[in-house]
């Protein structure tokens, strides 16, 4: 489903270029939850949002369904794949309500029977017909990542991307996140790839893992290799160490 080749992104800082990400590669199965783990810094989001087309990629570096990909895509190409952000409350337009955030992007894709739709979505993430009128300020921050989650998958995308979608949340509501998130890649049949920096978050969902470094892919394990610490790069040991909670997904 999600081939990347060589992928590399560079950014100009000052007459300078620096690379956020250097010659990454990989691919994602169709169905299959891949994991992208690294400290902050490592160029795992920039990773993230490349695939996405948020940010320009090298040249002829990401196929998606055997077709390359670059930042400039079509209406269909962008219904495909979908982003949800790490942070609910700044990924939300303070200045709409549930209902309206989940129309537009309805509307832009021509879709009928929106009522139908928003309704579905809302009980799909597990949100009652109260919420549907709120503002982004008057929901809890689980509350409003379900938002952001139903309105990734209103246009029933085939991939969703998911950059740290439970880093801003409280512990207490990290997992009933995590969960939901399982159960909708099996109710929707999507392909995800999902980056943290927390190794349980990972552990938890993926199948495989990447383990980036300073823009790099230093490494790439299935997740029972990881629980085994079968890992063969002393860093992926040091993030293993370091991950609080890690225990619990052993």
């Amino acid at each position: 489903m999600i081939e990347v080749r060589g992928l590399s992104v560079t950014f100009k800082n000052k007459g300078r270029a620096v690379k956020a990400v250097q010659n990454a590669s990989f691919h994602v199965a169709e169905g299959e939850i891949f994991g992208i783990v690294g400290e902050s810094g490592s160029g795992k989001s920039t990773l993230l949002k490349a695939i996405a087309g948020l940010i320009e990629p090298s040249p002829r570096s990401l196929l998606i369904e055997g077709q390359e990909m670059g930042v400039k895509r079509s209406k269909a190409d962008r219904k495909l794949m979908q982003f949800v952000f790490q942070d609910p409350y700044g990924s939300l337009h303070p200045r709409q309500t549930v209902d309206d955030i989940l129309r537009e992007p309805l509307i832009i894709h021509g879709i009928v029977d929106i009522d139908t739709e928003v309704s579905k979505a809302l009980a799909d993430v597990g949100l009652q017909p109260l919420h549907r009128y709120r503002y982004p300020h008057q929901l809890s921050g689980g509350q409003r990542q379900r938002v952001a989650i139903a309105r990734a998958l209103i246009l029933k995308p085939r991939i969703l991307l998911l950059d740290e979608p439970t880093s801003a949340l409280d512990v207490s509501i990290q997992a009933e996140i995590l969960n939901l998130i399982s159960n909708l890649r099996l109710t929707y049949q999507l392909t995800s790839i999902l980056v943290s920096h927390d190794l349980a978050v990972v552990a938890h969902l993926c199948s495989r893992i990447a383990v980036m470094r300073l823009g790099e892919i230093v490494e790439i394990l299935n997740v029972e290799d990881l629980r085994n610490h079968k890992a063969t790069q002393h860093y992926t040991s040091e993030l293993l160490a370091a991950s609080v909670g890690y225990s619990r997904t052993a």
